[in-house]
């Protein structure tokens, strides 16, 4: 019988561009269940407390900065923000059925002198989040969700950048992106997206410039909508699903008086 432990950390983590990576803190390369859990070095999770009350389950990880696991351009580059990961205990030895720890989606993530922190936040937190929609005038679904229902295939273009000067993006055909999203499907920026400010027949103007210089890359633009019920009545003729209460008297109507 062996005096040694032979139980080591992996984590699983699935980006929303698509992208799944496995990491281990163990000093060699893992299979579990079909997926290649690379040997991270430095990989330390912080203390995990679990109760029976509802307070968020919250943990850190730490790790070095590498080419080979998890890179400080993708992280700057906000490729992990939100993405889900899984964390778990397995038998390096005898890999079988791994033993969950915790689940969640990235948080906060911190770099400082080639190293990283980032924090993961468990499924609780959803229990934070408001459970009755708040009254608004402008309509507070997205274009072409579910609520929305426009369909959105008719509304996107793949186009070219020409140029990009800061957040200004030169682009080879125009449109009424303004308020819409911007996909990168090419270069350094590839699955990042951002959200258009203003749009002209020229180009589009992003919320912040990209992260990595995107000249000669394609995109795909998706139209956007201001939210007001005039443009969802007069471009989308969709007032049935408009999900705001222009029409709604405000707070201030509880500061009137006889004469105001």
């Amino acid at each position: 019988m062996s005096g040694l432990t032979t139980l080591t950390w992996c984590w699983r983590i699935d980006r929303r561009d698509g992208v799944t990576i496995g990491l281990t803190a163990h000093d060699r390369d893992l299979e579990v269940d079909g997926l290649t859990y690379r040997a991270a070095p430095g990989m330390v999770p912080s203390a995990i407390v679990r109760d029976d009350t509802l307070d968020a389950a919250v943990m850190a990880v730490e790790g070095a900065l590498s080419h080979g696991a998890i890179g400080a351009g993708d992280l700057l580059a906000g490729r992990y923000d939100g993405a889900r990961v899984a964390v778990f205990a397995v038998d390096w030895d005898k890999p079988g059925a791994p033993v969950p720890v915790a689940t969640g989606r990235i948080g906060g993530v911190e770099t400082r002198r080639g190293s990283f922190s980032a924090e993961l936040l468990g499924g609780e937190v959803r229990l934070d989040a408001p459970v009755v929609e708040a009254t608004s005038p402008g309509c507070r679904a997205t274009l072409g969700d579910k609520r929305c229902r426009v369909a959105m295939a008719p509304r996107r273009r793949i186009v070219r950048v020409v140029a990009q000067d800061d957040a200004r993006l030169t682009l080879a055909a125009g449109g009424q992106f303004a308020r819409g999203r911007l996909r990168w499907f090419g270069g350094a920026n590839s699955g990042l997206s951002a959200m258009i400010l203003a749009a002209d027949a020229d180009g589009v103007t992003l919320e912040l410039p990209p992260r990595f210089d995107g000249a000669g890359a394609l995109v795909e633009l998706s139209e956007g909508c201001d939210g007001t019920l005039g443009t969802c009545r007069d471009r989308f003729g969709n007032v049935a699903n408009f999900r705001g209460e222009p029409y709604l008297p405000g707070i201030d109507l509880l500061t009137r008086y006889p004469g105001a």
